[in-house]
C-alpha cells in the first residue's frame, strides 16, 4: 500500500506545523529545512499558495495525490459547500476516525492498526484505511486486540479524544459516528477554499 515514507520533520518545518504529530524540532528550528531555509522568503504566486495548502492537507491526512483528487471529485458532486464537504470526507475516513477516537496516537499508527485487522466496523473486521464512515457506524477494537500494548498506551496517555461528532464507550472500546463533523469541529489548520480554487482552475 503506497504512502509517504520520506522525512517527516522536513515536511513539518516546510509548513511550520506539526503535520505528523508533535515534534521538538519545530520549537528549535521554526523555518524550512535546507541551506536557504533561513533566507528571506520570496513572495509566492497565488498558484503556489493554493498548491501548498493542498499538499499540506494531503500530508496531514496521509493521502497520495490521486486519492486526494478522487476525494475532491466526490466532494464536488455532493450537496453543500465543496471545501467543507471535502474536509468532512477526509475526517470520516476509517484511519482518521480511529485516530480521533484516541485508539492510536497518530494517523500513521491508526492506519497500521486497520491494515493489521485490529479494527472492526459495525461488527465486521475492516482492513481498508480509506473506507468512508457514515452517521451511525460503530468503530471498535477487535476483541483479541483489546490487550494490545499500543492501543492501551494510546488510550491511557491521551484518553478517548472528545469530539462532538463522535462518542466513545471505554468499557467496550467502541466508538460511534454520531454525524459528519461541521467545519467548526474540525481542528486542522487548513484553508479549504484555497484547495477548491486550485482544482477549479
Amino acid at each position: 500500500m503506497a504512502r509517504y515514507t520520506g522525512p517527516k520533520t522536513r515536511i513539518s518545518r516546510r509548513y511550520n506545523e506539526p503535520i505528523f504529530g508533535d515534534t521538538k524540532t519545530l520549537a528549535k528550528k521554526a523555518y524550512p529545512a535546507g541551506q536557504h531555509g533561513k533566507g528571506k522568503k520570496r513572495k509566492q504566486s497565488e498558484y503556489a499558495v493554493q498548491l501548498a495548502e493542498k499538499q499540506k492537507a494531503r500530508f496531514i491526512y496521509g493521502i497520495l495525490e490521486r486519492q486526494f483528487e478522487n476525494t475532491f471529485v466526490k466532494a464536488s458532486r455532493k450537496k453543500g459547500v465543496t471545501g467543507e464537504v471535502l474536509l468532512q470526507m477526509l475526517e470520516s475516513r476509517l484511519d482518521n476516525t480511529v485516530y480521533r477516537l484516541g485508539i492510536a496516537p497518530t494517523r500513521r499508527a491508526a492506519r497500521q492498526l486497520v491494515v493489521h485487522k485490529h479494527i472492526m466496523v459495525n461488527g465486521e473486521v475492516v482492513n481498508v484505511p480509506s473506507v468512508f464512515l457514515r452517521a451511525g457506524d460503530k468503530v471498535a477494537v477487535r476483541e483479541k486486540s483489546k490487550s494490545l500494548e499500543a492501543i492501551s498506551n494510546s488510550l491511557s496517555i491521551q484518553g478517548a479524544k472528545k469530539y462532538n461528532w463522535l462518542e466513545w464507550d471505554a468499557k467496550e472500546m467502541e466508538g460511534k459516528v454520531i454525524n459528519l463533523p461541521p467545519r467548526q469541529d474540525i481542528p486542522e489548520n487548513i484553508n479549504e477554499q484555497l484547495i477548491v480554487e486550485l482544482y477549479s482552475k
